[in-house]
């Protein structure tokens, strides 16, 4: 008889995924014939630009690439990050001490706690916000305090609004903007805020800039070391998965500062050998090259958020449109709870969206919807939303 071994406490403290329940669901739709329209998913659908492709091509047959990687990364890399850095956002960084190459920022984000906290030590968490900060704080043994993101304050969080007490236990704190679920923007005021309440509190800042490249309106998302102060108290993550549609390369890194950046070095010297070099060199020349495609793929988004938000108003949905993410976050009709009426689109309209709950207690009231899918089938699904008659009253 196989034996079965029971897994670790740190296993069972990890937070159970939400969405695998919605995922099920929506799968045995689309077997049983259904055309299913998900909008629940983060996933970028445009694939990565033919240059990138093509750097990998020729990185892959060089003989070099099929060694080892240093285990902290190519210094070409690193080089390249910095450039874009300065290019970008004014920020002048040292590629030896400030930067960090990472397999994916989720990877980074999960590692970031197990570097900082001990067991019982606080972090400070957005809610709604991505769910698997909380994974590496379940990691750590460590404790939350959650601040919450409300749209009277645009979704930023209110320093004013959090006690003495949970300031000076916090070790860090997360931050996400332009933010994941809901499409919330930072100002150079709250970064601002930010640094100094850091400073004053001793808390280390992790500001995850997954959506960089995805500002709408003509304005571009801030990055949080572009704030005074911003590297002697924290790092910022910035993934390719969006920006060049690299979602499957797993390719990001870390930058800021360096005791930190040295901490996330060593705990996956310990875990990895860094990237597939070839990978390396795709990235460089992604983040090096012309950007026309991360200029055309936002205004893609753009167009997408438009017809699509446009639509919705027509069906008489009170809602207004984001102004950073590929995401939309709605408020629920009168009557429904997030996850009732999650289920209600699914099995109604065959329309996936994800529920706010899921993404903290402040989320509940919401959906997100992603607009990484084309056009034709956003339309569509506004237009089956339309159908149901949930507005109506409002027209």
């Amino acid at each position: 008889m196989t034996t079965h071994f029971q897994p670790s406490t740190a296993l069972e403290r990890l937070p159970e995924q939400f969405f695998a329940q919605l995922v099920k669901k929506a799968k045995a739709l689309t077997e049983a014939g259904h055309d299913v329209i998900n909008l629940g998913q983060g996933n970028p659908d445009q694939p990565t630009p033919a240059p990138i492709i093509d750097a990998l091509k020729i990185a892959a047959e060089d003989p070099n690439n099929h060694k080892y990687s240093p285990f902290r990364g190519h210094s070409f890399l690193k080089g390249a990050i910095c450039d874009f850095y300065q290019r970008e956002y004014g920020v002048a960084l040292d590629p030896e001490t400030e930067v960090a190459i990472l397999p994916g920022s989720k990877t980074g984000l999960v590692e970031l706690s197990q570097c900082l906290l001990n067991p019982g030590d606080m972090a400070l968490l957005p809610d709604p916000g991505y769910p698997d900060y909380m994974s590496g704080i379940a990691l750590a043994h460590a404790r939350t305090a959650f601040m919450p993101l409300l749209e009277e304050n645009n979704f930023l969080p209110n320093y004013q609004e959090i006690d003495s007490f949970t300031l000076n236990q916090a070790k860090l704190m997360f931050l996400n903007y332009p933010n994941n679920p809901t499409s919330g923007v930072a100002t150079e005021a709250f970064f601002q805020q930010t640094v100094d309440l850091a400073k004053k509190h001793d808390i280390f800042v992790c500001h995850d800039f997954a959506y960089a490249s995805i500002g709408f309106d003509g304005e571009k998302p801030r990055s949080f070391l572009q704030t005074d102060g911003a590297k002697d108290i924290g790092i910022e993550m910035y993934t390719l998965s969006k920006a060049y549609n690299m979602a499957g390369w797993r390719v990001a890194f870390a930058v800021g500062n360096p005791s930190v950046i040295e901490h996330i070095n060593l705990i996956q010297d310990h875990m990895y050998v860094s990237l597939f070099g070839a990978v390396q060199q795709a990235a460089a020349t992604a983040l090096t090259g012309p950007q026309d495609s991360v200029i055309e793929l936002t205004k893609t988004y753009e167009s997408r958020r438009d017809q699509f938000i446009s639509a919705l108003q027509d069906a008489g949905w009170d809602i207004k449109a984001p102004k950073g993410t590929f995401f939309a976050w709605l408020p629920v009709p009168n009557g429904f709870t997030s996850q009732s009426f999650a289920d209600f689109l699914l099995e109604k309209a065959h329309v996936v969206v994800a529920p706010g709950v899921g993404f903290g207690e402040h989320g509940e009231g919401y959906v997100r919807v992603g607009l990484v899918t084309e056009t034709d089938r956003l339309i569509e699904a506004a237009t089956r939303i339309k159908k149901l008659n949930l507005f109506s009253f409002l027209v």
